[in-house]
């Protein structure tokens, strides 16, 4: 079962056509996949106290209907595969039954200085409870 984050439309992420501008969304990925890691016990102040970095490497973006004014939206969030230095996972944007918004999101894990790292012990563990 994913993680879900329950987000309601504000009138600045609107574009003049009266729907939720297309960049948004990716915004409301990350909120929702920094809040599934803080409910998995991997806050990202931790994280960086730990000399570890979640960084996105790409992102894939699939739009199937707009949100607009006062739409309460669910993201959820799962991660779909676990790599040695990655992860992807899998995000959509819901409202109600309704997919509006998917995209799979790869995350190279890194040191602090940005390079690519084996996930210390115990991040892997954490990663795949995300949406369990």
């Amino acid at each position: 079962m994913a993680h879900t984050t329950t987000l309601r439309v504000r009138f600045g992420e609107l574009d003049s056509y009266r729907h939720v501008n297309h960049a948004v969304y990716i915004s409301w990925f990350e909120a929702a996949r920094t809040e599934a890691l803080e409910d998995s016990g991997l806050g990202l102040g931790g994280l960086q106290d730990d000399g570890v970095q979640l960084v996105v490497t790409s992102v894939d973006v699939k739009y199937r209907r707009a949100a607009v004014a006062g739409d309460e939206c669910v993201v959820e969030t799962e991660i779909g595969e676990i790599r040695r230095a990655s992860t992807v996972w899998h995000q959509r944007v819901m409202r109600g039954e309704e997919v509006l918004v998917s995209g799979e999101i790869r995350i190279g894990v890194c040191d602090d200085t940005g390079r690519p790292m084996r996930p210390p012990e115990g991040l892997i563990e954490k990663l795949a409870a995300i949406g369990d």
